[in-house]
């Protein structure tokens, strides 16, 4: 996964959190992983996001991985 991409990732799950009022524990919470993991994917040096990690994140959204990924929206 791109740099650039990846960061856009943790500023697009930033922002969503913020228009849901969610925390990064109340939304690790609803995708069923670890606050840590919400934590480094919204850093300055994020990880490569797995497929299944996007799935549970947009579903915690009520999203598709596609309209997660959109981030021009």
């Amino acid at each position: 996964m791109n740099k650039d991409i990846k960061i856009e990732l943790g500023k697009r799950i930033k922002a969503l959190r913020g228009k849901y009022n969610l925390s990064q524990e109340r939304l690790a919470e609803l995708a069923r992983t670890d606050y840590k993991h919400i934590q480094k994917l919204e850093g300055k040096n994020p990880p490569a996001a797995q497929i299944d990690t996007l799935e549970k994140i947009a579903k915690a959204f009520k999203l598709s991985v596609s309209k997660l990924l959109d981030f021009d929206d």
